[in-house]
């Protein structure tokens, strides 16, 4: 079912609706140390008109994991480089998909 040109894919977890406080106790975070998350760019929750921090469950999910991973004992950087390899694949991927489909040499 579509919604006003809202495609199926669009999902609920997307949707960036979420403020800090309740984040703080789905993850069981404190709020500080959610915004310290964001100051290190591993996570970037859209702000309101007032500038409150709105946040998806994509990003609690998100935020949890970096939890495990600090909690492991990696450091915020590495996490940061591990995501950006994440992207640089995905990336690398979606190009490959698209030179595919237009039949795009190099």
């Amino acid at each position: 079912m579509e919604k006003e040109g809202v495609p199926l894919a669009f999902s609920y977890k997307d949707k960036k609706v979420i403020g800090i406080g309740i984040v703080s106790e789905l993850t069981g975070l404190s709020e500080r140390k959610i915004r310290y998350y964001e100051e290190r760019k591993l996570i970037f929750p859209d702000r309101s008109k007032g500038g409150t921090r709105k946040y998806s469950f994509d990003d609690v999910e998100r935020l949890v994991d970096i939890a495990n991973k600090m909690e492991d004992g990696m450091q915020t950087f590495e996490i940061r480089r591990e995501e950006m390899k994440k992207t640089d694949v995905r990336d690398k991927m979606l190009r490959g998909q698209l030179n595919a489909a237009f039949k795009i040499r190099k």
